[in-house]
């Protein structure tokens, strides 16, 4: 931040400065944009912390806050004033967020239970996903989630084309179950020809290596199929 913009700033009122306002009226005083911009800190020569917020906010689908649990470092840079530095700071800032709103909502242990609870609880970070990740949860004998691994981005039939990797991670974290998690980015969860023969492959090699598939959750907009609810397993 130059001499004339810290000039400028100091002759705001109160009110209109981020890091004087949350000193006077408290953190909860601040809006979304002036939130960001005392995280960010500093703007650049010729635009202040405070817009280069509102322009991070307008960024891409979704928009403000909920934008930064999805949008990546390219999509930062996108942002006139963002270089790697504030690219990274932001990724860190989604991460965060999505590690706080979990151990929130669970207390840091998170039995899964029922496919609704699963589906609401990976909602938020899964719904607005432009391509398919598959996730794998791996479980406890109490169905306590031990882990969550992100194992192939990309469509079914392409990516996901053999369980391997889905038990080298249910071994590796000593988990006596697994389920599998993906997205539609059309929003519609219906599961496909390939998604259900992807399921039943899993499901057999399962029993053989003695780690149940317990369900195969597929996350649409708002929406959610367990194959299990379905019959499939």
């Amino acid at each position: 931040m130059n001499n004339e913009t810290m000039r400028t700033m100091k002759s705001l009122p109160v009110s209109e400065r981020p890091y004087e306002k949350a000193m006077e009226y408290g953190a909860q005083s601040l809006s979304d944009a002036e939130l960001l911009a005392v995280i960010l800190r500093t703007g650049t020569k010729d635009i202040s912390a405070r817009d280069l917020a509102e322009e991070i906010l307008k960024l891409g689908d979704p928009s403000g806050l909920p934008g930064l649990l999805h949008h990546s470092l390219p999509d930062y840079k996108e942002v006139r004033g963002i270089g790697n530095v504030k690219a990274i700071q932001l990724a860190c800032i989604g991460e965060l967020s999505k590690r706080i709103w979990k151990s929130a909502r669970t207390g840091g242990t998170f039995v899964c239970s029922h496919p609704s609870e699963i589906a609401d609880y990976f909602m938020e970070e899964m719904r607005h996903m432009e391509q398919e990740h598959l996730k794998v949860l791996v479980l406890n004998m109490k169905n306590v989630l031990l882990k969550d691994v992100d194992i192939s981005i990309g469509t079914v039939n392409a990516s996901l084309s053999t369980p391997r990797e889905i038990f080298i991670e249910a071994l590796k974290h000593r988990g006596t179950g697994v389920i599998l998690l993906h997205n539609h980015p059309s929003g519609d969860p219906t599961p496909s020809d390939d998604d259900c023969l992807f399921t039943r492959r899993v499901a057999e090699a399962g029993k053989l290596m003695g780690v149940p598939l317990l369900d195969h959750i597929i996350i649409g907009d708002n929406s959610y199929v367990s194959l299990k609810e379905r019959g499939f397993l």
